[in-house]
């Protein structure tokens, strides 16, 4: 199993921008992908952005061009970069490792608040 645990999380205001981390307990090298989910109160969890072992990177519609998704091989953490952020972003943001053959690991969460 993968251990994952998120960080940067926090309160920002509308417009603002914030870094997500989470670490990873193994190589990135060897988890085929790692994604961010959402999940806002009283709604579920949704797919925020991911990239998988070859670098390929997709991202939810709803937050194409304002989020990046990258990755620190040598520090095996993976980084959400979000900007321009609105209201309707603040959710508890999570981190998910998919291994082939193991199935999927989540980390703990971290809360973003975006208000003014």
């Amino acid at each position: 199993q993968v251990q994952l645990m998120e960080s940067g999380g926090g309160l920002v205001q509308p417009g603002g921008s914030l870094r997500l981390s989470c670490a990873v307990s193994r190589t990135i090298f060897t988890i085929n992908a790692m994604r961010w989910y959402r999940q806002a109160p009283g709604k579920e969890r949704e797919f925020v952005a991911g990239i998988s072992s070859g670098g390929t990177k997709n991202y939810a519609d709803s937050v194409a061009g304002r989020v990046t998704i990258s990755r620190d091989n040598a520090k095996n953490t993976v980084y959400l970069e979000m900007k321009s952020l609105k209201v309707e972003d603040t959710a508890v943001y999570y981190c998910n490792s998919l291994v082939i053959g193991e199935g999927d690991s989540w980390g703990q969460g971290t809360q973003v608040t975006v208000s003014s």
